[in-house]
């Protein structure tokens, strides 16, 4: 096995992982547009915030259960927070947006690839990640389609 292949068992890894949570983020956009306008705003970010704890302190338990071991770090807890504040308001301008009549088939893309390029440039400046022509060519096609999505 080379070092190549190495590098792309592990990118796999990830991958999958990064598939299932693009299948649940988009899921969560279809329910939001089927909520918004039949439950108040404040009702589905609290119901949302339910399944939320619900599910968290579940899988915690289980962990905990099981003898996974729980660590602590206090920037850890704030960037938790952040986390959490983030996808809070991610749900409440999703249901304003739907709730204002936007279709999903334009807000979705624009809500999610405007929100890839804002974490793309923050990986760049922050992390250091390595900027490539491939890497430009990417974020100008995103650009571009972001574009023609909007502009129909």
């Amino acid at each position: 096995m080379t070092g190549r292949d190495l590098d792309m068992g592990q990118n796999l890894g990830w991958i999958f992982y990064a598939w299932v949570s693009t299948v649940a983020l988009a899921a969560a956009d279809v329910f939001i547009k089927l909520a918004a306008g039949r439950v108040s705003n404040s009702v589905g970010v609290l119901v949302y915030g339910g399944c939320t704890f619900s599910m968290g302190l579940a899988w915690f338990l289980w962990q905990r259960i099981n003898g996974v071991a729980q660590h602590v770090q206090p920037f850890g807890i704030l960037s938790s927070v952040g986390v959490g504040v983030s996808f809070c308001l991610v749900t409440v301008g999703l249901y304003a947006t739907f709730e204002a009549g936007a279709p999903i088939s334009l807000a979705s893309p624009l809500v999610r690839l405007g929100g890839l390029l804002i974490a793309s440039a923050v990986g760049l400046l922050f992390w250091h990640e390595p900027f490539t022509l491939r890497y430009a060519l990417g974020v100008a096609l995103v650009c571009g389609g972001v574009y023609l999505i909007i502009m129909r």
